[in-house]
């Protein structure tokens, strides 16, 4: 009844009609996930309250609530507080602690009615492009277990891709959904900045993290952010709008539709046959109506330079907070209290994360923050109004999603310019401030996954889930799991 690739519409459906209750659904994805230890997609499990939750909400269903994601599963990515539950964010230095309240994205999909199944892996505080960088060990992509699936958030995207869960929730700093979700061929969404709340979501970079779901398909990501995009008074970067209403907008005709294409993502560094296959993706976009308009973003080869200043200096003031007095790991043996600092964030810390510390504190630093970091934001805002420029000849944009199809484990692991290099067609969107989704279109030489990005004007996550929507009545890409394949 239940495969890899069933949808949360199609689990409400069950739901709805009583086939299915959510206590035996949540049954069956913890028989799943228990299959799959070898994936490590996975920090904290919560059997016992999802269980409870479940017959909670199934006792809804019998009382007459019909509420679309009621008694449907879902994983959150470790980054979000959930009260009473491990938050890590992938950290030893985090490795004990039990938030004391939700984060706003956890309390809506739990007041919507979804179930958590637990709490994924991750890059270690969302910095990282592989989930290689976790303190609980890599995570395993699916469709080949020796290749990375993507980072930051690997582990929701994993639980997706091998139909562990339904959904899943991610951040996004400078494309910690997307890339993953290209690398597991599955749909992950991006928001505009201020359109879902931060608020209880630890911090990395703030002027660039952004909550995000992953799902099968556009339009149960359309379910998930409909559920989660709303102002919230506890987070000051929230936007006080109209609500999206992305699922009710989803079978709307793209006949005309303006695409843009720009060169700069088609360049030296993408991958010959994800090129092959995002053209291909393109004229199918042209069979229905769409029509192809080049567009330039001269200045989307700044987007990693510039990333990489700021996101490390906002790092390394966001990570100060954690140092071993308050909460989580506390170094032993230390004499005073500057050696229990430094002994704390040097124990507790992985590399990478104290690599981007030192460059924060570096750019922020006296003598270099006008030569680094100002530079660094005078480029953000040329990228922004690139963006601004492309969208008046057009009203999307499309392009590969990553460069390369998933890696090797341990690949770019000595090479950290190398594997920044993977976020090349991703963190401009995030310096601007954009929605972008990522969805699957089709497979390399080698039979993994190639992500379409489709990038949208500020607020238009309606708009770019039709778009991805529209494809995917048409192609079956997202249905298809790592199991069709071997």
């Amino acid at each position: 009844m239940i495969t890899a690739n069933t949808g949360v519409g199609s689990l409400n459906a069950l739901l709805e009609s009583g086939d299915l209750s959510s206590v035996e659904l949540c049954q069956h994805y913890f028989e799943k996930i228990s299959q799959a230890g070898h994936l490590n997609a996975f920090i904290t499990l919560c059997e016992d309250e999802a269980l409870s939750a479940a017959r909670t909400a199934d006792d809804r269903r019998a009382a007459g609530d019909d509420a679309p994601l009621l008694g449907v599963p879902l994983v959150h990515k470790d980054v979000f507080c959930t009260q009473g539950i491990l938050t890590t964010c992938g950290s030893k230095i985090l490795g004990n602690y039990v938030s004391p309240y939700d984060a706003t994205v956890v309390s809506l999909l739990k007041r919507a009615g979804m179930i958590t199944l637990g709490k994924t892996n991750m890059d270690e505080f969302a910095m990282g492009s592989s989930t290689e960088h976790s303190y609980f060990k890599p995570t395993l992509n699916p469709w080949d277990t020796s290749r990375v699936p993507g980072g930051s958030s690997g582990g929701s995207a994993v639980a997706v891709s091998a139909g562990l869960a339904p959904a899943a929730t991610g951040t996004d700093t400078g494309g910690s959904i997307r890339q993953p979700a290209a690398f597991c061929g599955i749909t992950g969404i991006k928001p505009s900045y201020g359109r879902v709340s931060r608020f209880g979501l630890i911090a990395f970079a703030s002027s660039l993290d952004q909550a995000g779901v992953f799902a099968r398909s556009a339009a149960d990501t359309a379910l998930l952010l409909d559920a989660i995009a709303c102002f919230d008074p506890k987070d000051s970067t929230s936007l006080d709008v109209a609500q999206a209403n992305c699922h009710e907008r989803l079978n709307q005709s793209i006949k005309g539709l303006r695409v843009g294409v720009p060169k700069e993502f088609f360049d030296s560094g993408l991958q010959p046959d994800i090129g092959r296959v995002v053209h291909e993706a393109l004229a199918d976009y042209q069979k229905l109506g769409a029509q192809l308009i080049d567009v330039e973003l001269p200045n989307s080869s700044k987007a990693i330079p510039s990333y990489y200043v700021i996101a490390p200096a906002e790092a390394s003031s966001n990570l100060s907070r954690f140092d071993g007095v308050r909460y989580g790991y506390r170094a032993s043996k230390t004499s005073n209290l500057q050696q229990m600092y430094r002994n704390t964030r040097s124990e507790g810390f992985g590399a990478e994360v104290r690599r981007r510390i030192l460059i924060g504190t570096y750019v922020l630093s006296h003598g270099y923050y006008d030569a680094y970091y100002v530079k660094a934001q005078k480029i953000r805002r040329l990228i922004a109004q690139d963006y601004e420029r492309a969208f008046e000849q057009c009203d999307i944009i499309m392009g590969p999603t990553t460069p390369t199809t998933a890696f090797e484990l341990g690949a770019k692991t000595d090479d950290p310019v190398a594997m920044y290099l993977n976020d090349i067609y991703t963190a401009s969107v995030n310096l601007a401030g954009l929605p972008a989704v990522s969805i699957p279109c089709g497979f390399d030489n080698e039979g993994l996954p190639v992500g379409l990005q489709i990038i949208g004007k500020y607020l238009e996550e309606a708009k770019i889930l039709n778009v991805a929507h529209q494809i995917q009545t048409c192609t079956d890409y997202h249905q298809q799991t790592p199991g069709d394949l071997t």
